[in-house]
């Protein structure tokens, strides 16, 4: 993690959260506890923001300096907002690809996903505040740079992006094996959302219930699994070989 890009001690972290700054996500060490620390919980709740619970070995290889238990990852890009991004694209007149990451974690993985999404013509990626990928010095590096190209939009829910983009007139597809759907028999050529879920638990099975269509690639190994990004940029081409 890129030392710029980190916070670290309880009251300088509520000071940035409540000032408006990109906090990505905040690690806090286990047992923590106290005064400031119940105040920054509550600070983190009221504005949505990612935390999750580490061991303190995990902090004193973050920053050498005294944390207090808690170190935060500011993120390196502003974030979008999905209702101006739509209606932006909308007013274009284009025929809108958009990529919502359904809690994927991996910060690497996350990364090389916006690179085949730039590279693909993606005019937008969407993902949920709790529970997704930070994007740090690793996500920017996998993502070769292509992270600062692409709008990326956080929300408090999936499920709520769904019904949002749906009321919009964009199909959503979800990328799930609990198909009998092909890929290649899905419309790609007219304004949709991919959903791609996370490494070890797919697309939410809540998302599932509300998408419009789920699609899955054909698999000839015995490993009944692609990684994320590999899956994810085998949706993306076949939306532009249609879209050619």
């Amino acid at each position: 993690m890129e030392k710029e890009n980190q916070i670290f001690g309880i009251r300088a972290i509520i000071e940035a959260i409540n000032a408006k700054k990109e906090v990505d996500k905040v690690f806090i060490q286990k047992d923590a506890h106290g005064d400031l620390m119940s105040e920054l919980m509550k600070t983190m709740k009221k504005n949505n923001i990612n935390f999750s619970y580490v061991p303190v070995e995990k902090l004193n290889k973050l920053t050498h300096n005294n944390h207090q238990g808690v170190v935060a990852t500011i993120a390196p890009i502003s974030f979008h907002t999905l209702e101006n991004l739509v209606e932006s694209l909308l007013e274009k007149e284009k025929k809108p690809l958009l990529l919502i990451l359904d809690q994927l974690s991996d910060a690497r993985n996350f990364g090389a996903i916006i690179r085949t999404a730039e590279c693909t013509g993606v005019d937008g990626i969407i993902i949920q505040k709790q529970g997704s990928a930070p994007v740090n010095g690793d996500t920017v590096k996998t993502s070769a740079g292509a992270v600062f190209n692409i709008p990326i939009c956080k929300v408090d829910h999936i499920k709520d992006a769904v019904f949002y983009l749906q009321g919009s007139g964009i199909k959503t597809v979800a990328a799930t094996e609990k198909t009998d759907n092909n890929i290649y028999d899905i419309n790609f050529n007219e304004p949709v959302a991919i959903i791609m879920g996370s490494e070890d638990r797919g697309v939410n099975p809540s998302v599932l219930k509300i998408i419009d269509e789920k699609a899955k690639l054909p698999m000839y190994g015995t490993i009944e699994s692609l990684n994320v990004s590999v899956a994810c940029g085998a949706f993306l081409y076949e939306a532009v070989r249609q879209r050619l």
